[in-house]
């Protein structure tokens, strides 16, 4: 009898184990499956290399004669890979999109060069954190001599006429006053509401410009108090409006035909075809034309086929110096800041450990020299 509870307890013991493997087999499994370790293990790690897409964009990308590529992106991508022990090769590209679609169609691992972060690409790529902050700069001839005509374009603006047209409608309202007062008292007033109102009208206008009448004053006392206050008003009136139409002119004559976005929607501006700057153009509403390519741009400045062109600054500035171009420069304006970031398709394993990595190397000295080799400053 002890031996059959014995052997029953034994089958049951059994049982009871069998069952226990069977419910914390799927649980294992699961847990396997989402270890990060094993599924974001980079192509190097196995023994293979990194496919790397970049774009030639001074003075983040450059390649010499011998294929050998520089720049400030290719350096950092260079010290990360070196951190982390990556083995990897450049591919080039011809455009930024040709450069994004080869990451998001596989082509590429990642991609570096100077890539602007976007939501219309973060929508269908991934990014890394920002390693550069920049933003769209405008070029525009430097010739003194043609800058000539903002001033001009200034001076019949509407806002000049507005200016105008407030100052002739303060005099025109002092002239009614002193007429209404001075018209059965003064006979410089009288003689009809024509003829009065012209005497009123050219009274004021000469009390404003600090010219004599023609003899022409107010002898009652209302008419003597609308003249002194005239008088107080209509000089605020002229120093506040040759201050104003000062600084405009002198601003115009000085830094050209653009001084800010909405000078931007009166001229030809012209922008590289398929950039960052090209969206931010569009968002802000700004016709533009098309370029193949920075350099070509600038051609068309110079040649005088656009009054303006549009890219981003530090770029924009590379290529300037490096063209000696003299006769451009870049304005003050800034459009719309940007960053510059490493491309990764959706859900790349390579993405966590990079950020680690960038977050490290851009507050390190080294990289305050890389920038300050290539753009004579740190940031």
């Amino acid at each position: 009898m002890k031996l059959n509870i014995a052997w029953r307890d034994g089958i049951l013991r059994r049982w009871f184990v069998a069952l226990l493997w069977l419910a914390l087999l799927p649980a294992g499994l699961g847990i396997l499956s989402a270890t990060p370790c094993l599924s974001q293990t980079p192509p190097s790690a196995a023994g293979g290399e990194l496919v790397i897409g970049t774009k030639v964009a001074p003075p983040f990308a450059m390649k010499d004669e011998n294929g050998h590529w520089s720049g400030i992106s290719i350096e950092l991508w260079q010290h990360l890979a070196s951190r982390l022990k990556w083995n990897y090769r450049f591919v080039d590209a011809e455009t930024v999109p040709a450069l994004l679609d080869g990451v998001k169609a596989g082509k590429f691992d990642a991609a570096i060069s100077a890539i602007s972060i976007t939501a219309e690409r973060e929508q269908t790529m991934d990014f890394t954190t920002s390693y550069f902050y920049a933003g769209t700069g405008v070029a525009v001839q430097a010739d003194r001599i043609s800058n000539w005509m903002p001033v001009i374009r200034s001076l019949t603006s509407w806002s000049f006429v507005q200016a105008a047209l407030t100052l002739l409608a303060l005099a025109v309202g002092a002239g009614i006053l002193i007429w209404l007062f001075e018209r059965k008292a003064n006979d410089g007033f009288s003689g009809g509401a024509v003829r009065g109102l012209s005497s009123g009208v050219w009274w004021s206008t000469h009390t404003m410009t600090q010219r004599a009448a023609g003899g022409i004053v107010p002898m009652t006392l209302p008419g003597r108090i609308i003249a002194m206050i005239w008088m107080v008003t209509s000089v605020i009136a002229i120093a506040v409006f040759t201050a104003g139409i000062t600084s405009t002119l002198t601003t115009k004559r000085l830094h050209g035909m653009v001084n800010s976005v909405s000078d931007l929607s009166s001229i030809k501006v012209g922008v590289p075809a398929g950039t960052s700057s090209e969206i931010g153009l569009s968002r802000l509403r700004i016709v533009h034309s098309l370029w193949p390519s920075p350099q070509d741009g600038l051609k068309a400045l110079r040649a005088g086929k656009i009054d303006a062109f549009v890219y981003d600054r530090p770029l924009l500035a590379w290529v300037i110096r490096q063209q000696h171009l003299s006769s451009v420069e870049v304005t003050d304006l800034m459009l719309e800041p940007q960053r510059y970031a490493i491309a990764l398709h959706a859900d790349s394993p390579l993405r966590k450990r990079l950020n680690v990595a960038m977050l490290e190397v851009v507050e390190s000295d080294w990289w305050r020299d890389t920038l300050f080799r290539y753009l004579g400053t740190t940031r």
